[in-house]
């Protein structure tokens, strides 16, 4: 009798030591005797013991960083930059079979991305286009990642730096177009000035009590800042004597 019992036991257990379960973002590559047999998941699924062996695959979006990598732009400045890397299994038994380390290859092949795109483009380019570089770095990558099984979400600059004698350059360069800007908005203002003075000048010629109107507002104004200013008035006629005498002269 003890034998049976000790039999089932035994088989129990084997059936017990051979359950295996996988969450939904989980799947188990399966190799028997050192051959790839399955991939299995989500939930209940069965490996048999000292036969079967397994790596287990999550298929979530996984963020690496990437460590920040000096690098020289089109234009040669030196630029150090970090980069953020949204990346997720899509074939587990790719990911398993064809790279030993899916994480640290994914790594190594946007360093040698990143530096090789970034040298394509100038400074003005890295600091102003970084979503169209960003979406170059994710195509290079994906590339290479796609034999693995590996999809490249995402690829995001995080933070440029460049040195200190090209910021404070960089800095001259604006405040000079602050500051032609500020120049030409000036002029225009001066030349929209004249074009109005001029329209009004040939107003007033057409009646010439206008012009006596705007002298008397012109008092008016200057007798309002209880200022020392002295004011001659002198007849429009004197103006008048003195146009014609010009004109025989």
């Amino acid at each position: 009798m003890q034998a049976p019992i000790i039999f089932l036991i035994l088989v129990f257990l084997l059936v017990i030591s051979s359950v295996r379960v996988a969450n939904q973002y989980e799947r188990a590559v399966i190799f028997r005797l050192g051959k790839y047999d399955r991939t299995a998941g989500p939930g209940l699924y069965f490996k048999i013991p000292l036969i079967e062996w397994q790596w287990k695959i999550d298929l979530r979006t996984t963020t690496t960083a990437v460590e920040q990598q000096e690098t020289i732009t089109l234009d040669n400045v030196p630029i150090k930059i970090n980069a953020v890397i949204w990346r997720r299994i899509v074939d587990p038994k790719r990911s398993v079979i064809e790279v030993r380390d899916v994480g640290n290859a994914v790594v190594q092949v946007a360093v040698t991305a990143l530096r090789s795109v970034i040298g394509q483009h100038s400074l003005d380019d890295v600091l102003k286009a970084q979503d169209a570089i960003s979406e170059s770095l994710q195509a290079s990558i994906d590339r290479v990642t796609e034999p693995w099984g590996v999809k490249v979400e995402r690829v995001q600059m995080k933070n440029v730096e460049i040195p200190e004698s090209m910021q404070r350059a960089m800095a001259q360069e604006a405040e000079a177009l602050r500051e032609k800007r500020a120049r030409q908005i000036k002029a225009e203002a001066e030349v929209d000035a004249a074009h109005l003075l001029r329209q009004a000048a040939e107003t007033i010629m057409q009646n010439p009590a206008g012009l006596e109107l705007r002298r008397m507002q012109m008092i008016t104004e200057v007798g309002a800042e209880q200022n020392t200013m002295t004011i001659i008035m002198m007849p429009s006629e004197f103006v008048d004597m003195a146009r014609a005498i010009g004109k025989k002269g």
